[in-house]
């Protein structure tokens, strides 16, 4: 059904998972520089010599872990099925060739600049520019090199090769460009740590409109907030009652930066035309600049200094690149079906050398490398559970899937056909990836498991009352305070029983709600609905009556006092009038759920041995084939030599 379900009150408050943030992959990333690879290897300390690292010859900081591993032949087995690396290669490369190809190029771009330059950089250099990065990020060497090989895969190896060496390189080149003036300096010490303005806004599209609430704002200021939440058209700042990050100097909009400095506390603006919206602003609080000692500040300082250098090494870095492809010769052999007929086995020419498919394969195995194993792998895995129901996926299953989808995600013209084009150009435009990669990669397996699963699917006329009743059923409107301490939470349930009143009930959320939602609109949630899937969060909303407040509800980790404002009217009231629409969700909905439960059962009843991430599966399905004296999860490497 082409809806978005309502946002249920408790399920809104799971917590995102924590990601260690590598600011540092940034400054690498210049450009059209995508993690450039270096032929010559850091211990050279020079860009002049082009030849292969050996294990030998590895700078002396770096332990065992960083020694170039070994390429089989053969990465992975799956339930006897060989895949090789060529397999791995040529589907890497289809998925990732275009941008890996880029960064080979720029990386004989660099390295021809270098040399002419007669630029080195030395293991000492290197090693100084490590400790800064992890001294930045309050972490010791080690630490900070185990977290990238933890959150980004990137090994000590790697990390000095692929970023930490070309990032000095790009400095060495752009030297000239990297100076940080005082004025800079200034400027950004201002923005950071300065006198800031802390404001509400409301934002519309019409200056009718804006006038309109400029009128009713300057009537009744302290209605500037409720203002807000109804009429901007700004999603963020509505659901916060207009408020907004503080404002800083040298920083977004000038002209709203002036006109918020200029401001009174408690003072509404005029309409302000800015990018194409109308503005009003609301002056809350003017907040004084930081108070740093010398100490602090020098430091502030410094890390300002930095922070500007390596924008500027962006904006730096993707000049250099521009020049120097345009003073370069270069056949991109990948991208012309001309020149691949003409330049067999060969992705590029780079001022007369070349970049052999072999080299660029192994460069996207390198990077991509693991995460398309396992798409293979379980590619192979489904191919085979195919082959023995004797089910085949059609080229006419593919049209139907996409067309699915792009119905499904609102991909429909004002006749009401489906926009299919448009919705394949939407998905590749957000991937990166053509459309041969998405059938491929999401297309058939949806497909497959479909076909492996249909059967298995039955509705019921108790699953189409669940989901009338979910979809069009009567709803409670309430009020909803989450907390997630069970102490905090009954003294809250206790204060909203001794003052019985809505508006209490609201600023009680608005204080001890962690829930951005109900602290930001004052305990204002969507409706909830029955079998949405918070059965005692439901049970208890049903219970109430307008004006009632629930006792403290246990759900998952949180827990939820509600206030109930009354019953929503259900626009929908016979069930056969969408009767069609909801067998096509309930059927969408439950096959969804076949297809995990029969993937999740035929992957872990395959034999899968991945070698290039050395570890085995002993499966137990009818294809499996162990091997004499294997063990689950047994090291690939411990007993296989290809």
């Amino acid at each position: 059904m082409r809806r978005s379900d309502p946002k249920q009150t408790a399920t809104s408050l799971t917590h995102s998972g924590r990601r260690f943030t590598t600011v540092c992959l940034a400054i690498a990333v210049l450009g059209t520089c995508v993690a450039i690879r270096w032929i010559d290897g850091p211990d050279s300390a020079s860009a002049q010599t082009v030849r292969r690292q050996t294990a030998a010859r590895q700078p002396a900081a770096e332990s065992s872990t960083t020694s170039v591993p070994t390429k089989p032949n053969v990465v992975a087995v799956v339930n006897g099925q060989e895949v090789t690396r060529g397999d791995l290669a040529r589907e890497c490369t289809r998925r990732h060739g275009k941008e890996v190809l880029e960064s080979e190029v720029n990386k004989r771009l660099i390295l021809e600049a270098c040399k002419a330059q007669g630029i080195k950089i030395t293991n000492a250099e290197i090693d100084a520019e490590i400790a800064r990065m992890s001294n930045k990020f309050g972490l010791s060497t080690g630490r900070w090199l185990a977290m990238l090989k933890d959150e980004r895969d990137i090994s000590p190896f790697q990390y000095r090769r692929d970023i930490v060496w070309p990032t000095l390189a790009l400095r060495r080149l752009a030297k000239d460009s990297l100076q940080v003036t005082r004025e800079e300096l200034e400027i950004a010490y201002e923005s950071e740590h300065g006198a800031m303005v802390q404001a509400r806004l409301i934002s519309t599209q019409s200056r009718t409109k804006a006038e309109q609430i400029h009128a009713k704002a300057m009537a009744n200021p302290e209605r500037f907030d409720r203002l807000a939440k109804d009429h901007s058209e700004d999603e963020n700042s509505a659901a916060a009652r207009g408020l907004i990050p503080p404002i800083r100097q040298h920083v977004g909009d000038p002209q709203i930066v002036d006109i918020a400095f200029s401001m009174d506390e408690g003072e509404i603006s005029p309409v302000i035309e800015a990018a194409g919206q109308f503005i009003l602003l609301k002056c809350e609080q003017h907040l004084p600049p930081r108070d740093l000692g010398p100490e602090q500040r020098a430091q502030v300082m410094q890390e300002l200094r930095d922070s500007i250098a390596d924008k500027k090494l962006r904006t730096a870095g993707n000049d250099l690149f521009k020049k120097l492809q345009a003073e370069a010769q270069i056949v991109n052999v990948l991208n012309d079906k001309t020149q691949r007929g003409k330049y067999p086995g060969i992705a590029a020419i780079v001022n007369g050398t070349k970049v052999s498919m072999a080299d660029l394969g192994e460069q996207c195995i390198l990077r991509h490398g693991k995460e398309v194993l396992s798409a293979e792998i379980n590619r192979r895995i489904l191919v085979q559970a195919l082959k023995r129901r004797s089910l085949e996926v059609q080229e006419s299953d593919v049209k139907k899937e996409v067309r699915r989808a792009a119905e499904s995600f609102g991909f429909v013209n004002s006749d009401g056909t489906i926009n299919e084009s448009g919705w394949l150009k939407h998905i590749t435009d957000e991937s990166g990836a053509d459309v041969e990669v998405y059938v491929r990669d999401s297309v058939w397996p949806s497909i497959a498991l479909k076909k492996l699963v249909s059967s298995q699917v039955k509705i019921t006329d108790a699953d189409l009352k669940k989901a009338f009743i979910a979809n069009y059923g009567e709803r409670v409107d309430v009020l909803a305070i989450v907390m997630s301490n069970q102490r905090t939470a009954h003294e809250v349930f206790d204060m909203a029983r001794s003052n019985d009143s809505d508006k209490f009930f609201g600023e009680l959320a608005h204080q001890y709600s962690i829930e951005p939602m109900s602290k930001a609109n004052f305990g204002q949630v969507p409706p909830v609905r029955m079998h949405g899937g918070q059965p005692m969060l439901e049970k208890e909303a049903f219970a109430l009556k307008p004006g009632e407040v629930s006792g403290v509800i246990a759900t998952g980790d949180k827990y939820v006092v509600l206030r109930c404002l009354g019953r929503t009217e259900p626009v929908v009231k016979e069930m056969e009038v969408v009767k069609d629409e909801l067998l096509d969700d309930i059927r969408e909905k439950k096959l969804r759920v076949a297809m995990a439960k029969e993937f999740d059962r035929i992957r872990k009843s395959a034999q899968i041995d991945n070698f290039l991430e050395g570890t085995v599966q002993a499966g137990q399905g009818p294809m499996a084939q162990r091997m004499p004296g294997q063990t689950r999860a047994q090291p690939a490497s411990a007993r296989v030599k290809r």
